[in-house]
């Protein structure tokens, strides 16, 4: 076993992505683009609290949206019917965006004449965590029907984001879920993330979700 040679190879790819991932923040940063990077499972309702989001600040600010997807156009789709600029990104298979990805998808979708920009990541809670893409800040989506034990079965996704948002709040009556404890569970992971409670179906909770917005924005 001694004459073994052992290679590290993950320390050249990840190394090669952040570097990547800080000229896409770089470049975001020139151009004066806010990047957020909106991770969750599917049915979280990421789309829905982007349209319900994009609604509420469109006459403030020029948004866009880039949609990641391993396959189809149906998100990308519904933004382009509600007037929200957009492009689809296909990830060639791969479950989750990296910052090459990004980079190469802002050559197409150039955001000098963009204030925000909303990255819809592909959906699950594990591989969308392990990848920085460059955004300027990272937002997980947890639904109530998903159960409050998530930061603990997927805590790199909570370590990894500046904002939790618990979506479907007007679902509680048909889900056991405690607010209490999912908070102290995401905390445990993340102490600075915070943790927002909305319906983007009902209005419930948006304004603070959006304030947040507002204030990140405006620096």
């Amino acid at each position: 076993m001694a004459g073994i040679k052992v290679i590290d190879v993950n320390v050249g790819v990840f190394a090669e992505n952040d570097r990547i991932a800080a000229e896409v923040r770089a470049q975001n940063e020139a151009n004066g683009t806010f990047m957020i990077n909106l991770m969750a499972s599917p049915g979280a309702g990421k789309t829905t609290l982007l349209l319900r989001t994009i609604e509420a600040l469109r006459d403030e600010y020029r948004i866009g949206v880039m949609e990641a997807d391993i396959d189809a156009t149906v998100d990308a789709e519904r933004m382009e019917q509600a007037g929200v600029r957009s492009i689809q990104v296909h990830t060639g298979g791969e479950c989750a965006m990296d910052a090459a990805m990004t980079q190469q998808a802002l050559r197409e979708f150039p955001t000098e004449d963009l204030d925000l920009l909303i990255l819809e990541n592909v959906g699950n809670l594990v591989c969308p965590a392990e990848t920085d893409t460059g955004a300027t800040r990272n937002v997980a989506i947890l639904s109530i029907p998903e159960g409050d034990d998530k930061p603990l079965k997927y805590p790199l996704m909570f370590q990894v984001c500046h904002a939790v948002i618990i979506s479907k709040t007007d679902t509680r009556a048909y889900f056991k879920f405690n607010d209490e404890a999912v908070v102290e569970r995401i905390h445990q992971c993340n102490p600075f993330a915070e943790v927002f409670f909305l319906s983007a179906k009902t209005g419930e909770g948006m304004d603070a979700w959006i304030d947040w917005l507002r204030r990140h924005l405006q620096k």
